[in-house]
């Protein structure tokens, strides 16, 4: 199946056991750009359980809308277990959600570095009070990076609730 149609099915899915349990869902993205919550919204009826989302591209962003702290921020910077971490649990905070999808990462195709290679997302999965970290290195180019992404952050929720 072509990854635009799996994350649609995916998002579907999602959305369905969001509906079944009565359970509200947010995202905290950077390297996204706001896919994963237009993957979600793209749903019929997805109102029912998406109410806010938050798009943070830059660390002043992160730290304004989620709570993000500049010392984790300059410390270990956008790209970082840390930072989703505090981007997860702000987000779940800020729209009041019971699940919430962090991610930040190297989209590219510029911008990696040895520490911090292109294609490496973090991801951090808020979920009924319990906090979850991936980390994950992705290939292809920036389009193809980001489509994994999302794809990838789906799928993990769903399997949260099987």
């Amino acid at each position: 199946m072509e990854l635009q149609q799996e994350i649609k099915a995916l998002a579907a899915q999602l959305g369905t056991i969001l509906t079944d349990k009565r359970l509200t869902i947010t995202t905290a993205e950077s390297c996204t750009g706001g896919g994963i919550s237009f993957a979600l919204t793209d749903t019929p009826g997805s109102s029912a359980y998406v109410d806010r989302c938050f798009v943070t591209y830059s660390n002043q962003a992160k730290h304004d809308l989620l709570g993000v702290s500049n010392a984790v921020l300059e410390q270990y910077g956008a790209v970082s277990e840390q930072t989703v971490r505090e981007m997860a649990t702000g987000a779940a905070r800020n729209a009041k959600a019971d699940v919430a999808i962090a991610v930040s990462g190297v989209a590219g195709p510029g911008g990696g570095s040895v520490e911090k290679p292109v294609g490496l997302v973090w991801f951090a999965f808020y979920i009924a009070g319990q906090l979850e970290v991936k980390k994950c290195i992705f290939s292809g180019d920036r389009a193809q990076v980001r489509m994994q992404v999302i794809a990838f952050a789906l799928d993990i929720v769903i399997n949260k609730f099987k």
